[in-house]
């Protein structure tokens, strides 16, 4: 079989046939290809370059629009022209990918200073899509302008594109502190950034501190930098050290949310109007879902919401009644919507090695005022250049002016007068030419005068310029003047420039915001033997001419108000959360539980109690076992219950008592009483428990708790209350048989039979 015949490859390759095919480990193939691919995605996708806040898409894009002239002063042109440029010189990704960029750059409530002045349909806030790039026009704003201020003195290096046909700017001259006042976002592979937008006066200022002060901390920076200042305005509620620690580290957030005001409808009645919404919330969404809200009654105290924006935002919020505290209401929705958002901080950029790390805040300005200076050392010398160029050829006008008749003379009778013109004045070349080609009528006075001028102008020009090169201190005083003046053009004063997202901190609201806007009233919770339950309106303390069904009667009855919870205990050793407000009323039998919650058929409730965070419980199985439970791990989220005791077989539980007094006595069938010390019964979650008495035939009959101050009482069989004389007596350990009940004791083997939590 014939070799394959060694070429070179495009790549310069030597050796390596043209089809060739080159065994290399899986590994080490998709590491590197993938390693690629990732290099590529952040440095010419996704991350901004630090000195001019730019991705490449907006870059090549304000530059091609530069190459059409599409400065503020003059028109208007389609931005199907100005993709089509991008993309057939600069940027070969692709139109949409463009018209995006492009887009976003103009939209007033994506970028704080936009640099693209858009005419026609750029999109709005609901999130509606732009026009086609056909109907829309583009050209650029003050802002753009002052990014490109530069390019033709060579302020930054230039490389070639992507068809070796053109060239194209590694960076732009950054005139405008983009990256900080219009922010950047972006996902790249393994890392992102994410920067919001600020004032542009404020980074100006921090900026001319730093210049000032070299050494600055962030801390002292802050006292410029206030915080973000999003185009959409809102309210910034995050603490002030939590935006230093982010400034500092270059990663955090700020919580911000939208700004409202009560509007007074008359009557005692009003409406929550919000005029300003978070940064890259889209209203329409925000809306839809304010509407869920309403409809799943996620928060009771609003009942409607309107769209009433024309050019400005005016979302309404009507509440349910008048009497709701409308700031107890925005808190609610806070919570629950868009209305509040988070805007995250990840100042992840290139460096300008073109290097990807996280930045502080004191580092981002510094880059930037290193990148002024470079691009005015860089404009200063290629300016130096252009007068040197022009002071040779004035220097030549001079000479002639000075020797008039000798370079006539010259000129009308030397064969080669130029040659002669060099070696008689000891000029170069290039002023021979420039002599040479000089007009007879501007050999006249008044041009001889202007030419002396220009001498002296540029001269004078040439020695300031020698001066700022080798002094740092020019230099930076320069960029100074440089950055007040961007400062004044974006100022407070200005429309543009005004902060529009202000800060405040959030009200502590120590209210239950699910219950907040139920009107607080007393009822009485009752529920038969069979399961019914309703509410009383009000404390009912005697309930001996309440009707129940045919055979059933009264078995919990607790007072409660309409903002509690309900708990209820079942044999199958869960407890349900049930919202006072919800239940049944008290016209009629009520309803049975199990279409509350979700309570097995052969499982009964055996215990209802209003919920209190605080208490401790205790539960037990009718096999004698047990523990103590903290209330606060018993709440229901489900209609399902929350499952806390095991029981398994023909075990149930039996008891929940409250966990009070220092002494646990327990009951078992066979009539034996043990008591001891509530410390030795642990605290659980969820679980079996543990053996709290031992039996040989039978189980617990009943649990209670007292205080050995107090002693221990039980009912006899005429169900009065006794006192049991010496107790210490029925003192052992937890999990030991137990001594027989005293005499008299209640032949129920309950200690007492009507007690409740």
């Amino acid at each position: 079989m014939a070799k394959t015949p060694k070429t070179k490859s495009k790549n310069g390759d030597k050796g390596v046939p043209a089809n060739a095919i080159i065994e290399e480990h899986f590994d080490t193939a998709l590491s590197s290809r993938y390693l690629a691919y990732a290099l590529s995605t952040i440095t010419q996708r996704a991350l901004p370059d630090v000195r001019d806040g730019m991705k490449p898409v907006h870059r090549r894009i304000l530059y091609a629009m530069r190459q059409l002239k599409l400065n503020p002063e003059n028109s208007h042109k389609k931005s199907a022209r100005i993709v089509g440029d991008v993309m057939g010189q600069y940027h070969p990704h692709g139109d949409a990918s463009i018209y995006d960029a492009l887009v976003k750059l103009s939209q007033s409530f994506a970028t704080r200073y936009p640099l693209v002045d858009g005419q026609g349909n750029f999109g709005n806030i609901d999130g509606d899509s732009p026009a086609a790039m056909r109907y829309t026009e583009a050209k650029m704003t003050a802002a753009g302008v002052a990014l490109l201020a530069g390019l033709d003195e060579d302020a930054v290096d230039f490389i070639p594109t992507y068809n070796e046909e053109d060239e194209e700017p590694l960076v732009l001259p950054a005139g405008f502190p983009n990256l900080l006042a219009n922010g950047s976002q972006g996902i790249a592979v393994g890392m992102a950034t994410s920067i919001p937008p600020h004032n542009a006066a404020e980074v100006c200022n921090a900026a001319l501190h730093l210049i000032k002060t070299p050494n600055a901390r962030v801390e002292t920076l802050m006292n410029y930098v206030l915080g973000p200042d999003l185009p959409t305005g809102g309210i910034i509620v995050e603490p002030q050290e939590s935006m230093l620690e982010s400034y500092k580290t270059g990663k955090g957030g700020f919580k911000v949310r939208a700004r409202w005001h009560v509007e007074d409808t008359g009557r005692g009645q009003y409406q929550i109007i919000v005029t300003e919404i978070p940064y890259q919330v889209q209203k329409s969404r925000l809306i839809e879902k304010l509407a869920e809200v309403i409809e799943l009654k996620k928060s009771p105290g609003l009942i409607d919401v309107r769209d009433e924006s024309a050019e400005d935002i005016r979302i309404v919020l009507e509440p349910r009644s008048k009497n709701i505290d409308a700031a107890l209401l925005m808190e609610s929705l806070f919570k629950i919507s868009e209305l509040e958002s988070r805007v995250s901080l990840n100042m992840n950029v290139l460096d300008a090695t073109r290097t990807p790390r996280v930045m502080d805040l004191r580092e981002v300005l510094q880059a930037w005022l290193d990148h002024r200076r470079e691009v005015l050392l860089r404009r200063s010398n290629q300016r130096l250049a252009k007068i040197a160029d022009r002071l040779e050829v004035l220097d030549g006008y001079m000479i002639a002016f000075l020797n008039l008749d000798e370079v006539i003379r010259i000129i009308r009778f030397e064969d080669h007068p130029k040659q002669e013109l060099i070696n008689t004045f000891n000029l170069t070349e290039r002023q021979a030419d420039a002599i040479l080609n000089m007009r007879l009528r501007a050999l006249n006075k008044l041009q001889e005068i202007e030419i002396k001028t220009e001498h002296d102008k540029l001269s004078a020009e040439r020695d300031k310029l020698n001066e700022l090169v080798s002094t740092e201190s020019l230099q930076w005083d320069a960029i100074a003047d440089q950055v007040r003046e961007i400062r004044d053009i974006y100022g407070p004063k200005t429309e543009l420039g005004k902060r529009r997202t202000t800060f405040d901190i959030a009200p502590e609201i120590d209210v239950d915001l699910a219950t907040a806007f139920i009107t607080k009233e007393p009822i009485t919770v009752v529920m038969s033997e069979k399961g019914w339950i309703r509410t009383l309106k009000g404390k009912v303390d005697d309930l001996s001419t309440l009707k129940f069904k045919e055979g059933d009667q009264l078995s919990f009855a607790v007072h409660a108000e309409t903002t509690d919870k309900i708990i209820v205990f079942a044999t199958n050793g869960k407890f349900y959360t049930l919202t006072a407000d919800k239940l049944p009323g008290g016209r009629g039998n009520g309803e049975p539980i199990r279409l509350l919650v979700d309570l097995e058929n052969d499982h009964d409730p055996i215990g209802m109690f209003v919920h209190d965070p605080k208490r401790e419980l205790i539960v037990a199985s009718s096999d004698g076992y047990g523990f103590r439970v903290a209330e606060s791990d018993i709440i229901a989220s489900t209609r399902g219950g929350r499952k806390t005791l095991n029981v398994k077989g023909d075990v149930e539980a039996i008891r929940v008592i409250e966990a009070k007094g220092d002494r646990i006595a327990t009951i078992g069938e066979n009539r034996k009483i043990l008591v001891f010390d509530l410390a030795d019964l642990p605290v659980m979650a969820r679980g079996k428990g543990v053996r709290l008495q031992k039996y040989k035939d039978g189980g617990l009959a009943d649990i209670t708790t007292f205080s050995a101050d107090d002693g221990l009482t039980f009912l006899d069989t005429s169900a009065r209350r006794n006192e049991v004389s010496d107790w210490s007596l029925l003192v052992g350990k937890r999990a030991q048989a137990g001594r027989l009940a005293p005499r008299g004791f209640s032949r129920k083997s309950s200690f007492d039979p009507s007690r409740g939590l």
